[in-house]
């Protein structure tokens, strides 16, 4: 299986990079240095690697980028940094996913490509009508105008959600929702999915490893049982708390 990897330089896109690798998977990586990547990555033999801006890239270099690729994963971010936060491109994930899919559907394979996005729990999957206190609401909205990170988390979702939709002939999609990152945990431990949060992300937020993110990921991608189950939804990832 071909897989292009998107944020693959980030804290949770190196983990899954080497996860997919690691489960022999040819992994393709869309990367501005390949000196930020972690070395079992630059040096392994499935590993292709193409060094550039992915938003600077022409429509045609994308097409070449997504050709092959049996799915297609993005963790893409922010940086937590002023400049990153609050600097351009402000809808670095919107604008990535827009184009990635649109690369897919203009090569018109003959099966559809699996699409799976890391999110956050914070942005609500408008399809189930999740519910949210008002106090959750009344933050949220002042998250989504003064921290714009938060709104291009949403409207990449939304891309896919409305823009692909659940019967597109060239994509399908998974939307994976984790819940505070967390980078503590150096050895897969279990988890949990929900369809919907199961907590308050804002005043009652749980944890989720970056490793837990990329394994679920990764069986995403990889297994058709785990990716049947969640197709054209926005699961919500938690580490699972011990009795």
């Amino acid at each position: 299986m071909t897989v292009l990897v998107v944020g693959a330089t980030g804290a949770t896109g190196r983990l899954l990079a080497e996860l997919l690798l690691a489960r022999g998977h040819h992994v393709r990586v869309i990367v501005r240095s390949r000196d930020r990547l972690p070395e079992y990555v630059q040096n392994h033999a499935h590993a292709e690697i193409v060094e550039a801006s992915l938003l600077d890239m022409s429509d045609e270099q994308l097409r070449e980028c997504v050709s092959g690729c049996d799915a297609v994963a993005s963790c893409l971010g922010h940086n937590l940094t002023f400049k990153g936060i609050f600097g351009h491109p402000r809808r670095l994930v919107t604008e990535a996913v827009r184009r990635l899919c649109y690369a897919i559907q203009q090569n018109g394979s003959a099966d559809r490509v699996k699409f799976v996005l890391m999110n956050t729990a914070g942005n609500q999957n408008r399809d189930l009508n999740e519910p949210a206190t008002f106090a959750n609401r009344c933050v949220i909205g002042l998250i989504r105008w003064c921290v714009p990170p938060h709104a291009d988390n949403e409207q990449a979702s939304e891309v896919l959600r409305q823009e692909i939709g659940s019967d597109n002939e060239a994509i399908q999609w998974v939307v994976v929702r984790p819940d505070s990152l967390v980078n503590d945990h150096w050895e897969l431990t279990p988890y949990d999915l929900h369809a919907s949060p199961i907590r308050d992300p804002i005043f009652n937020a749980g944890t989720t490893s970056r490793l837990n993110v990329a394994d679920f990921m990764a069986e995403l991608i990889a297994d058709q049982e785990t990716w049947v189950t969640w197709v054209g939804q926005m699961p919500v990832i938690y580490d699972r708390v011990a009795n």
